[in-house]
């Protein structure tokens, strides 16, 4: 019995030059040319939208940003979307803005930003120019470093002010109070977070927003006497045009090792986006 080699060899030597070019037209046809379609394809398709993320670039958070900027950048490649870092608020304007789809505020902070970044933020998210979610340190509200509090900040996320957090870290159980709403599909009633900071404040943000997640604070693991009671997490303020949402868990990089977690953020960024 003749090789694969032979046989071909055979095939050229045997039948004429014009068989031979249906054959192999046939053969790229069949095999070559869908390659060369969606490889062409997929360098003319646009960007579906556009994300800006205003990330920390040091402190404590710094290895969760790192990791979650990872993670971003596989997301937008895997389903074609642009995605553009900055570590600071001097880009920020309502020019600037324009751009973007969707404003993600990566673990940081609502104090210090320019003049010019909090009134196009605000104009931003009064207006719908834009989606926004807001990850753990969105809501460090108060006043730090010389800095006084965003008041119409600390009311777009409840009217709260930060308090207090655990500093030893807990594992706790997250309910889901919505479990409709768009970037609660495919997460489970309940599910677990660990290492987590747990920030508390001076009021739930219950009244003035609509609350997709709480934490129970009688799960806490270890147990801490750092509570609150009510404990919102995960929320939207649907009071402005724009589609927001904060998701309060954002301290260590170990949670995109958390397959419900990944999903959850997912789900946010296209819902935001409009999407």
């Amino acid at each position: 019995m003749c090789s694969h080699r032979e046989a071909s060899v055979v095939f050229f030597k045997n039948y004429p030059f014009a068989q031979k070019l249906v054959v192999l037209a046939l053969f790229y046809i069949v095999f070559l040319l869908p390659v060369n379609i969606a490889w062409a394809q997929s360098r003319e398709q646009p960007s579906r939208f556009r994300v800006l993320v205003l990330a920390e670039n040091g402190g404590h958070h710094v290895q969760y940003s790192q990791v979650a900027k990872e993670w971003l950048t596989k997301l937008a490649g895997e389903h074609n979307f642009t995605v553009d870092y900055i570590e600071n608020t001097s880009k920020i304007d309502d020019d600037f803005l324009s751009r973007y789809q969707l404003f993600i505020q990566l673990d940081y902070v609502p104090y210090g930003w320019t003049p010019a970044a909090v009134a196009a933020f605000e104009h931003y998210i009064t207006s719908g120019r834009g989606g926004w979610i807001g990850f753990h340190h969105a809501s460090l509200l108060g006043e730090f470093d010389g800095y006084p509090m965003w008041q119409w900040f600390s009311a777009f996320m409840g009217g709260i002010r930060y308090v207090n957090y655990i500093p030893g870290f807990a594992t706790a159980k997250l309910v889901v109070e919505q479990v409709n709403h768009p970037v609660m599909k495919g997460i489970p009633p309940s599910f677990e977070v660990k290492k987590e900071e747990w920030y508390i404040y001076d009021k739930s943000p219950r009244s003035n927003v609509q609350v997709l997640a709480s934490v129970d604070e009688s799960s806490y693991q270890p147990d801490s006497k750092i509570k609150m009671g009510d404990h919102p997490v995960i929320w939207s303020n649907p009071k402005v045009k724009a589609r927001n949402i904060y998701i309060f868990m954002g301290h260590s990089p170990d949670l995109f090792e958390n397959e419900i977690y990944k999903r959850l953020v997912q789900n946010a960024i296209f819902w935001a986006a409009g999407q």
